[in-house]
């Protein structure tokens, strides 16, 4: 087994990503940064809710007892809703995060996606697959979307889903099971997805990058190209992590 990840943080106070990994599962969490005047109900903010959320996933994956992913999900949740003490869980508001979470099962890997976090594995014809929770663009009106949209649509039917105080979250995300050659497997936030999403290029070419040259290097380039190209919409340099495994 080989697990390598990198994580940097952006133009934010703080790194709002979290990644974590255990003997046969990973997973990456982004955590969702409020917009200027907002209130979110919440006195501890989006890095508490990523920390502890992320402590409580890797406790229900590191279990004895093997839950199904959506499960996993849903007990981290329950536990971060446990941990608030004061805040309003019924704002919705309230921080939350992106989520992508694999594990190794007897006949493959597992996968779960809530948001715009991404799991990507390589077919045995050499191509490379990525899955993502794009809902969130797909709200009606196109982007920019207000914040009254955003607030209206979130952890809601016909919206999208993000993991924060809504247990049922869990049982909304993206989730499979696939055979990925020779067990390889790579989790990134939307740091790192908008190689391919602001800039234009090929998951093959993503992935490639990331098994020869590492996490580390797969943001280094990230980083160049913000320079050079500007983003079109957020923050220049968001957070940006990457994991590789060969479970």
């Amino acid at each position: 087994m080989l697990i390598r990840y990198a994580s940097e943080q952006g133009d934010g106070e703080h790194n709002e990503d979290y990644v974590a990994a255990g003997t046969d599962w990973a997973f990456v969490l982004d955590g969702a940064t409020a917009a200027p005047g907002v209130r979110t109900g919440c006195r501890h903010g989006v890095r508490w809710l990523v920390h502890r959320l992320g402590a409580a996933l890797a406790t229900e994956l590191s279990s004895a007892r093997r839950r199904p992913l959506p499960d996993a999900l849903a007990g981290a949740i329950d536990r971060t809703r446990d941990a608030h003490d004061g805040c309003d869980l019924g704002n919705p508001d309230s921080p939350s995060a992106t989520a992508a979470v694999a594990r190794r099962t007897e006949d493959g890997l597992d996968y779960l996606v809530l948001a715009d976090s991404a799991v990507l594995f390589p077919g045995p014809d050499g191509t490379v697959t990525a899955v993502s929770d794009d809902r969130l663009d797909h709200l009606p009106g196109g982007r920019p979307y207000s914040l009254e949209l955003v607030r209206a649509s979130r952890n809601v039917r016909g919206g999208f889903w993000v993991a924060g105080t809504a247990v049922e979250a869990a049982y909304e995300a993206v989730t499979g099971s696939v055979r990925p050659a020779d067990g390889r497997l790579a989790l990134m936030t939307d740091g790192c997805t908008r190689l391919v999403e602001h800039y234009g290029h090929a998951w093959s070419s993503v992935w490639r990058h990331l098994v020869d040259s590492g996490p580390e290097s797969l943001i280094a380039w990230v980083r160049t190209e913000e320079r050079r190209n500007g983003v079109e919409r957020g923050k220049t340099h968001d957070d940006a992590t990457a994991l590789y495994a060969e479970l």
